[in-house]
This record gives C-alpha cells, sequence and structure tokens, in this order.
C-alpha cells in the first residue's frame, strides 16, 4: 500500500495537440461528443498501402501557441533561450504548443526556478530522417541538413520544450514504446514526490504518420486495412469487426507539482496521480503474453501503491488498440482484476477516436481521465456495432455519459511486452 506520509501530487495544468487540432478544450470537446478524427492519408500518397487512413495532427504552426506571462521572479532572465521553429520536427513542435498551453494552464511563468521537463516518445522526429535518408540515397546527400541528426533524435523534444519555456531543470525523454509516455508521468510524479523537482512539464509527443511508418505497420498487419473506404469506422476497440489500429498524431501535456504547493499558490487541480505500477511480460517483441498475468499485475500494483481500494475506481481508460489479440487480452485481465466488480466499472478507449499516438497514447489516456474526473463526464468508446463475446465489459459504447468516480485507472501496453498502468485521483475525493 501506499505510504500514508508521502505528500500528493497533482496535476495542475494540461496542454493538447491532437488530430482534431491545437487546444484541450478542442480535443475534450471532440471526444466527449464521440467524434472521430481517422481520415484519408492525403499528406503523401498512401493509395497503394494495405492501409491509407490515419489520424494525423492537421496543419499547425508555431503561431498557434499561447503567450506566457513574463518570468518567474528569481528565475534566470540573464540567458533566455533561443528556440528555433524552423528546425523543429513535427513531434516537437507540437510538444512544444502542447507544453506552452499546459504551462499557460498552470499559471507559470518563464524561466520557473526548480523547473523541467520529462516527456516521453516513440519516435522523436521520424518525419525529419525519412525526408533526410530519402535525400541520401536518392540524390546523394545534396540538401540533408547539417541539423539532420540532432532535430530527428528522440532526445530532442525535452530540450526544444526546456529552450522555449526557459525551464533550466531536468531535461530527458524517456521512450518505452507505447508505454513512453506513461512511465514518463510516473517519473516525473516520483521527481516531486520526492522533493527533487519542484515541478516537472511531463507527457508525451509523437509524430508517426509518415511513409515509412505506415508502410512498415502495414507489413507488420498491425493496422486497419479493411476500412480504407469509411476512415472514420476504422479504429474501433472491442468490437468484433476490429481488424487492427489506425496510427494517430499528438501531444498531451500536463505539468505535474505537490498538491500542496498547488493549493498554496491557487492553482486548480485536475486531478491526483496516486499510483504507479510497470512490469514486461518477458514474452516477445511485439506480441503481448496471452495469459496477461503481468498486465493484471502492473494495475494491481498501481491500485496497491495508491492507497486506494479497489472499489474506488469507477473509470477505466483502456489501452485499447483495435487490434484483435490485444483487446481480448486486456478485458480478460481487467475482468480479473476486479472480479465481482468487473460489470459495474465502464471504462473507454479514445483510440477509437484519435486513432493510437504510439508512444504518447499514455499520456493521451491520462489526460482524457484527469478531464473525465474534474469534468465529471465519461468519454465513449466509439464504433461499437457488434459485440465481441472475447471483449464482454461496459466499453461506454457510442455515447459518453456523466459519472463522478472516485478514481481512474489508466492503462498502457507496448511493444517489447511492457505494461504501465497509473492510477488518478480526483482531488479531495
Amino acid at each position: 500500500m501506499a505510504d500514508v506520509n508521502m505528500p500528493a501530487v497533482a496535476i495542475t495544468g494540461i496542454g493538447v495537440v491532437s488530430p482534431f487540432g491545437v487546444g484541450r478544450q478542442r480535443f475534450w470537446e471532440a471526444i466527449a461528443r464521440g467524434c472521430s478524427a481517422t481520415r484519408t492519408i492525403r499528406d503523401f500518397d498512401a493509395s497503394a498501402y494495405p492501409c491509407s487512413v490515419a489520424a494525423p495532427v492537421p496543419p499547425v504552426s508555431i503561431d498557434d501557441r499561447v503567450e506566457i506571462a513574463g518570468r518567474a521572479p528569481g528565475g534566470r532572465a540573464e540567458r533566455s533561450g533561443h528556440p528555433d521553429p524552423r528546425r523543429y520536427s513535427k513531434a516537437s513542435l507540437i510538444a512544444v504548443l502542447a507544453a506552452t498551453e499546459a504551462w499557460h494552464d498552470a499559471g507559470l511563468r518563464l524561466n520557473e526556478p526548480g523547473a523541467g521537463v520529462l516527456v516521453g516518445s516513440g519516435a522523436g522526429g521520424i518525419d525529419v530522417a525519412e525526408r533526410q535518408y530519402e535525400d541520401f540515397f536518392t540524390q546523394g546527400g545534396k540538401r540533408v541538413s547539417p541539423y539532420a541528426i540532432p532535430v530527428s533524435i528522440v532526445g530532442m523534444i525535452s530540450s526544444e520544450i526546456s529552450i522555449a519555456l526557459e525551464l533550466h531543470g531536468i531535461s530527458h525523454v524517456v521512450s518505452t514504446g507505447c508505454t513512453s509516455s506513461t512511465d514518463a508521468i510516473a517519473y516525473a510524479t516520483a521527481l516531486v514526490r520526492s522533493g527533487e523537482a519542484d515541478v516537472v512539464l511531463s507527457g508525451g509527443a509523437d509524430a508517426c504518420v509518415t511513409p515509412g511508418m505506415v508502410f512498415g505497420f502495414s507489413r507488420m498487419r498491425a493496422v486497419a486495412t479493411r476500412f480504407n473506404d469509411s476512415p472514420g469506422e476504422a479504429s474501433r476497440p472491442f468490437d468484433l469487426e476490429r481488424d487492427g489500429f489506425v496510427l494517430g498524431e499528438g501531444a498531451w501535456m500536463v505539468v505535474i507539482e505537490r498538491a500542496d504547493r498547488a493549493r498554496a499558490r491557487g492553482a486548480q487541480i485536475y486531478a491526483t496521480i496516486d499510483g504507479y505500477g510497470s512490469t514486461c511480460d518477458a514474452f516477445h517483441r511485439v506480441q503481448m503474453d496471452p495469459d496477461g498475468a503481468e498486465i493484471v499485475r502492473a494495475m494491481r500494483l498501481a491500485i496497491d501503491r495508491s492507497g486506494r481500494a479497489i472499489e474506488d475506481i469507477g473509470y477505466v481508460n483502456y489501452h485499447g488498440t483495435s487490434t484483435v489479440l490485444n483487446d481480448a487480452v486486456e478485458s480478460r485481465c481487467v475482468r480479473r482484476l476486479f472480479g465481482a466488480l468487473a460489470d459495474r466499472v465502464p471504462g473507454s478507449s479514445i483510440k477509437s477516436m484519435i486513432g493510437h499516438p504510439q508512444g504518447a497514447s499514455g499520456a493521451a489516456g491520462i489526460v482524457s481521465a484527469a478531464l473525465a474526473l474534474s469534468e465529471g463526464f465519461l468519454p465513449p468508446t466509439i464504433n461499437q456495432r457488434t459485440p465481441d463475446p472475447a471483449c464482454d465489459l461496459d466499453f461506454i459504447p457510442n455515447a459518453g455519459r456523466a459519472a463522478t468516480p472516485l478514481a481512474a485507472l489508466c492503462n498502457c501496453l507496448g511493444f517489447g511486452s511492457k505494461n504501465s498502468a497509473i492510477v488518478l485521483g480526483k482531488d479531495g475525493g
């Protein structure tokens, strides 16, 4: 069980760039209504690929960011950063936009003392890497940028956020596949709880809708191929007709600080981050162990460490990718975890609406659950048409519903047999 003497840690700011565009409110309103962001790929010719649909972030620019009001007293104003948006990968651009919104939402300033950045990403600047390699192999490298390597590496995302917000604390990127941002948020929470950092900007960003990624996942037979003519129906977690995930993009960022610090400065609290569990199936590089024992253990660890009773969990944010095996195994694991309570615990997969944003997916789920707790409304799983007997829980089909759960369980599962889960609590709940 959790140590009751450990300080509570809270989410006090949220920023989002999603396939619906820039802004957490736009994102929340869309998923609360059950809107699909999946569409035919237009940024490149995917017509010959088995899968030609995705949920990319629409065109955005650095001009879409909110303004941060001044610098914090005591900050190192004599040495401000030098952001260069012309050199951003798409993942860095959307990460900076979401981070800036989250920082503004939390009421923090540039150069905030004791602040750091710890985010997750699976592929970093893969879009830049693909373009530069194409030039290298087809044109002899005549137009390869001298910034090709630093701009495309995964670790650059936190650096660009640190530069943009002038933050001099930790600046790290966690890359553990699909669980990257869940793990990053958990590590950031540990830093805040231990007193090693006053406040941490955390979350995840990935922008993987590129020719190489779409083709590669198609070759793996991991993505949906039966709904190219009806993109909005392609992502259908837990539905009998599902045939793979939809590749998505986005950045979901949160500001994490001690709850007592937040209250002292009058900040809002969306949710508390109460517990975290992480395990490995040690089974296969891309397939989960059908037994699911380690998935169950990760969820149970998160609940036990949260100090909450399992009866407190009133919402599950599922990993729910829309792949045949994964959805069935996750459903079975949640039923095993909750036992007799399982049929009374609603849950949903927002990937039915935004696709699978790879390393950012955990942060997307955590942001969704935090907003659900604060708004008293649970988003749906859309495209629930034909029930799958192997997935027999309450997935909040097709339409969201009002509810006031005390806590939420957020699942994230990834390549390499990784399983991570986080429990969020309603402030004061």
